[in-house]
C-alpha cells in the first residue's frame, strides 16, 4: 500500500482490480466540490468486500482509495468517450450518474487534468502492468479481472433495471471467447438476469490492458448493487451509502466466476 494505492500480491494467475471503490478526496481538492457527499456518490461502494474471499484464491487484488469523482482511472486517458453516443461521465467528472453538477467552480482545467493524470491514472495502471508482467512471467497467462458495481436503476444511462451480473469483454477483443463462455455458464446457471457486453462492455482497463493473443485477457464485471446492499428509490445524505448486505447466492457465484477465471488461466 502506498497511500492510495493498494496492492496485495498473490501468485495465482488472477489480478482482481476495484478502480472505484476509492473514496478518498485529497484536501486540496475537496473545498472546489459542492459537497463531499456527492463526490463520492457515484463509488462501486463496498465492491472490494464482496470480492473479499479473493485473496484465499491466490489472487492478486489491485485498488485505488481515491474518489472516481477526483479522477476516473477506468475511462480513456485522452479524454475520448468509451460509448460515443450514449452518456458517461469523464476522465474527470463534472457532474454525478444522475446529473448533479460535483464543481462549485465548473470543473478542472486542462493543467487540473493533466496533474490529476500523472498523479493518480498513470501510477494506478503502471501496477497493473507490473503486476501483470509479474504474472505472466510465472504463468504464461493471466486474467485481468475488472470489480465494478452500480445501482440496478440509473435512468441518465440505462433504460429500465440492469440485469444482476453484466459482462464485458469490449465485445469479444480484450479476451479469449473460452474465458467469455465459462464466465457467461457460471452466471446463466445461476438463474439471475445476465448480459454480455450489454450497456457495460468495458472500460478503459479491459480495453487497453486486454490483449489475448499476448496472454492478458482481461474481463469486466459489473455488478447490480441489489446482489449485496439494499437499494434506497432515491439515495439521500440519509439513506447513501446504505449498509453492506451481501447476498449468500451473488457471493457463491461470483466466487465460481473468479474460479472459472483461474481454471482458464490455469490452461494454456
Amino acid at each position: 500500500m502506498t497511500g492510495w494505492l493498494e496492492i496485495d500480491r498473490g501468485e495465482a494467475p488472477l489480478i482482481v482490480a476495484f478502480p472505484h471503490s476509492g473514496t478518498d478526496i485529497p484536501a486540496d481538492y475537496e473545498p472546489r466540490f459542492v459537497s463531499p457527499w456527492l463526490a463520492r456518490k457515484d463509488a462501486d461502494w463496498w465492491i472490494d468486500r464482496v470480492y473479499g474471499f479473493a485473496g484465499e484464491l491466490g489472487a492478486t487484488t489491485i485498488r485505488t482509495r481515491i474518489s472516481r469523482s477526483v479522477i476516473d482511472v477506468n475511462r480513456d486517458p485522452s479524454g475520448a468517450s468509451l460509448y460515443p453516443g450514449m452518456t458517461t461521465t469523464e476522465l474527470c467528472p463534472t457532474t454525478t450518474f444522475a446529473g448533479e453538477h460535483l464543481y462549485r467552480d465548473g470543473g478542472p482545467d486542462e493543467a487540473d487534468i493533466e496533474e490529476r493524470r500523472r498523479r493518480f491514472f498513470e501510477p494506478y495502471h503502471q501496477a497493473l502492468e507490473t503486476e501483470i508482467d509479474r504474472l505472466r512471467s510465472r504463468h504464461g497467462q493471466v486474467v485481468l479481472y475488472d470489480a465494478h458495481s452500480i445501482l440496478s436503476h440509473m435512468p441518465r444511462l440505462f433504460d429500465g433495471e440492469l440485469p444482476l451480473f453484466n459482462i464485458g469483454t469490449n465485445t469479444g477483443m480484450s479476451c479469449a471467447s473460452a474465458l467469455r463462455d465459462a464466465v457467461t455458464a457460471v452466471v446463466a446457471a445461476s438463474g439471475e438476469s445476465h448480459v454480455v457486453d450489454g450497456r457495460f462492455r468495458g472500460g478503459w482497463t479491459t480495453r487497453h490492458h486486454g490483449r489475448p493473443q499476448d496472454h492478458v485477457h482481461a474481463i469486466q464485471m459489473e455488478l447490480s448493487m441489489r446482489g449485496y446492499l439494499q437499494e434506497p428509490e432515491a439515495p439521500d445524505p440519509d439513506n447513501w451509502p446504505a449498509p453492506f448486505a451481501p447476498k449468500a447466492a451473488t457471493i457463491d457465484t461470483l466466487r465460481q466466476v473468479l474460479t472459472a477465471c483461474l481454471d482458464f488461466a490455469r490452461t494454456r
